[in-house]
Order: structure tokens, then C-alpha cells, then sequence
């Protein structure tokens, strides 16, 4: 096995992982979210969403490499847009979703769950998204580079929203959900626009 081989098969192997909790975190974040009338909590299941739909588009890139060297380029590209979009696609849903509760003054419920859910992301992800950058230098791939800083902003709103539901359940600050989604945003469109024009350029 040469030493670009394993370093796809590592990052196979990372994807597979990141799929697989994120599948498990998004699904208890949204149900947790819907229930709580949490947008921040919401917000953070549909980046586990975002980050289920990249790893699929990375372990597709990286298993398109190990099978046939040729497709690498445009399998590249096509993952580094997708992620880039999708990240997009989550800031518009933030300012949206965020926006009509600070207007509206929307209350969520506390929601141990989101609590105790986002706690465990705080520290799953940071591990994760080392693991990744550290495969992306070594492949020198634009696309998993991508895929980790989603991985990084999945860690960053984990934080944030795990603020925005402390303070709402323990001092009834309503307005900390909102306002915790809504301060993911800068981050949240860099990443995306930086991932969607290198994808451009590469071309």
C-alpha cells in the first residue's frame, strides 16, 4: 500500500465516521429543535444534515481516487461546490428562521436534550475536523480541506447553541437562540464561498 493509499483510505475512514454520527446528531437535533421551538437547536441538525450530504460527496471523492486516478479533478471540483453551497444554503436558513423569532419574540422550550447533545458535538468534532485537515494537507485536496472546515463550523455552532439553550433554560433569556445562530453566520459564509469560487478556479 503506498502512502497516498492509506492517507485516502484514512480519509474514507474519517468520512464514514463523520456520515454516520452526524446521521445520528441531526435527526435528535431537529426532532429536539421542532420540539423545543429552538432555532439554534434546529439550525445545528440542519448543519449535521449539511455535514451528512458533504461526507457522502467526500467518501465518493476519496473511493473515486483510490478506484481510478483519471476522475480525481472533476470528482474534486464537483465536491468542494456541493460543500460550498450547502453551507450557503444553511446561512440563508439561519437569517430566515432567525429573523422571524427575534420579530416575533418566539420563546423556546429548554431542551435538556439539545444540552446534553450539543455538549457531546463540542467535543467530537473538534477531533474530527483535526483528523481531516491534517489528511486534507497531506492529499493536498481543496474538496476534504472544505469538508473540514464544515466539520469546524458544526464544532463552533455546537458552542453556540449550547449557550443560547443554558442561558435560555437557566435564565430565561429567549432571545440567546436567535441571537446564537445568527452569530455563526460570518463563519458560516466564508467557509461556503471560499469552498464555492476554489472549486471554480480549479476548473
Amino acid at each position: 500500500m503506498t502512502g497516498r493509499t492509506a492517507l485516502l483510505r484514512r480519509g474514507v475512514t474519517l468520512e464514514g465516521l463523520t456520515v454516520g454520527y452526524n446521521a445520528v446528531e441531526g435527526l435528535v437535533a431537529i426532532a429536539a429543535g421542532l420540539v423545543a421551538g429552538s432555532v439554534a437547536l434546529t439550525s445545528f441538525g440542519v448543519d449535521s444534515v449539511i455535514e451528512v450530504t458533504s461526507g457522502v460527496l467526500l467518501w465518493w471523492r476519496l473511493r473515486a481516487e483510490l478506484g481510478s486516478e483519471p476522475v480525481r479533478a472533476t470528482v474534486e471540483q464537483r465536491a468542494a461546490r456541493w460543500a460550498g453551497l450547502l453551507l450557503l444554503c444553511l446561512a440563508a436558513y439561519i437569517v430566515i428562521e432567525a429573523g422571524r423569532d427575534l420579530f416575533a419574540r418566539h420563546r423556546p422550550q429548554p431542551s435538556p436534550v439539545g444540552i446534553a447533545l450539543a455538549t457531546l458535538s463540542l467535543i467530537v468534532m473538534p477531533l474530527l475536523a483535526r483528523a481531516k485537515l491534517r489528511t486534507a494537507a497531506a492529499l493536498d485536496s481543496r474538496a476534504l480541506r472544505a469538508d473540514a472546515h464544515e466539520t469546524i463550523v458544526c464544532a463552533w455552532l455546537s458552542f453556540t447553541t449550547l449557550v443560547g439553550l443554558a442561558l435560555n433554560a437557566l435564565l430565561g433569556w429567549w432571545w440567546a437562540d436567535p441571537i446564537a445562530a445568527l452569530a455563526m453566520l460570518p463563519l458560516i459564509v466564508r467557509e461556503g464561498w471560499e469552498a464555492w469560487e476554489g472549486s471554480h478556479e480549479s476548473e
